[in-house]
């Protein structure tokens, strides 16, 4: 098969309608938008949410609970992860980074002890729990927060 020989299958390329192109055509004079009224005018139709002068069911519906703004937001990381570092090697957010482990701005890093780690390594991170704590220092590695 060659480039030239190359085509699209059946029935998935179609012309798109030309409406107002004469009353021959099925959809001239009005193009398909029936006779006078709001939605016949150009610009017309109404906003996203309008039902017709009812009361919206977003103003109907009660509203509950809010927002924090000041919630921090961690990128999260399990021990299991950590096997691709060398023994020794301090691990940081940005060599976290480095290795695809955390992508995009967040808060900060948290490790979480899902998994084992058998090297010991420098952890440096903005927290972590309990368990993996534990898992670094057990396999004589380090752990210490870091301050952001």
């Amino acid at each position: 098969m060659k480039l030239s020989e190359l085509s699209p299958a059946e029935g998935s390329r179609k012309k798109r309608k030309r409406v107002g192109r004469g009353v021959a055509s099925g959809s001239g004079k009005t193009a398909g938008r029936g006779s006078k009224g709001h939605k016949a005018r150009s610009g017309g139709g109404v906003r996203p949410g309008f039902e017709g002068g009812q009361m919206p069911i977003h103003r109907r519906l009660p509203k509950r609970g809010f927002t924090n703004i000041f919630k921090k937001e961690f990128a999260v990381v399990n021990i299991s992860d950590l096997s691709r570092f060398e023994s020794g090697e301090t691990v940081d957010e940005a060599a976290l980074v480095r290795a695809g482990l955390v992508k995009g701005r967040r808060d900060g890093v948290k490790l979480l002890g899902n998994g084992d780690v058998q090297v010991p390594l420098n952890v440096r991170v903005s927290c972590a729990s309990q368990n993996a704590k534990d898992k670094i220092t057990a396999a004589g590695g380090r752990f210490e927060v870091e301050s952001s």
